[in-house]
């Protein structure tokens, strides 16, 4: 069994669905999509997105000795069901936080890859690092990226989360870059209530239900899309819920992503949280993102589309 076989075989035994080897260049083409994007200002105000965008682009510039970039991926869909339809929280924060889920698996991989290798140094990133994952999971040969912008694997739909290892050993096995299975479906950009997706492959952000109701910071969230949440609290799920792709979902296995509490939240309970209250709830949750004034504004929000 040769070095990427082993460590894929350790990959499974963690809990990742799927694992693959991409070797470390820089990116040039996705490169300047990003530039492209920002001067559109599709980032809306995720000001950080603007920051040294070429860091992004070359993994040499996160750590310098890398040559391969290890992409890792785990199923978090659950099969658990809204109880109502006002309140709704993001599949992906149902659980605990992702960050911290993914990044100790990560860790114990390359304390693996390291007993096979003593030469063996890596670094371990998630999505808060600058590194355009899905593009290097596309190049791993993962999945590809579909029209509404995130990855899409054959056996788990979207319903993944991404990490990964930048190592400085030369990894290559005989996987090959997934081809775009979308066609000519138009399902997710006929689906979004607000046009987030303004075309195929991109993302007007500055219009998306899950950057208005966790990433902008502004006290309100502007009208044009907070009378169309859909009774969306936290994130949005419906593109990935219309994707053709997520009919072959598969329930994971990892207790860490099923609901801490219910798949949805009471608006009366958010509106009187104080601090206190707020960090014992969501401790160890994704949903810490939008801070509790953020919360409560997404609650008056809602609370305003159904009075």
């Amino acid at each position: 069994m040769d070095l990427a076989e082993k460590i894929k075989q350790k990959a499974f035994e963690l809990g990742f669905h799927k694992i693959g080897f991409a070797r470390a260049e820089i990116l040039t083409e996705e490169l300047e999509f990003l530039k492209a994007w920002l001067s559109k200002g599709f980032h809306g105000e995720m000001k950080w997105l603007e920051k040294e965008p070429e860091k992004r682009a070359d993994p040499k510039q996160l750590f310098p000795e890398v040559k391969t970039v290890i992409c890792a991926a785990m199923n978090y869909y659950t099969p658990y069901e809204y109880p109502k339809q006002v309140g709704k929280i993001s599949r992906y924060a149902w659980g605990e936080d992702y960050h911290e889920v993914l990044k100790k698996k990560l860790h114990e991989l390359l304390a693996y890859i390291k007993t096979l290798d003593e030469r063996a140094e890596g670094k371990v990133c998630v999505d808060t690092s600058p590194i355009l994952e899905k593009a290097w999971a596309v190049k791993a040969g993962l999945g590809w990226i579909g029209k509404h912008t995130n990855l899409i694997t054959k056996e788990y739909g979207s319903w993944v989360f991404l990490g990964e290892i930048l190592i400085n050993l030369e990894i290559s096995d005989s996987a090959t870059i997934e081809t775009d299975h979308c066609g000519n479906c138009r399902a997710c950009i006929d689906a979004c209530p607000t046009n987030a997706i303004s075309e195929p492959y991109q993302l007007n952000a500055s219009l998306c239900i899950s950057y208005a109701t966790i990433e902008l910071r502004k006290a309100e969230i502007p009208e044009t899309i907070s009378k169309k949440l859909e009774g969306w609290f936290y994130g949005c799920d419906i593109c990935q819920e219309v994707c053709p792709w997520n009919r072959f979902q598969k329930p994971t296995e990892q207790e860490a992503f099923k609901p801490r509490a219910n798949t949805i939240v009471d608006l009366e309970e958010i509106l009187s949280m104080d601090e206190k209250k707020y960090a014992e709830r969501f401790r160890r949750s994704a949903m810490k993102r939008a801070k509790l004034h953020g919360l409560k504004r997404n609650a008056k929000a809602l609370k305003s589309n159904v009075s």
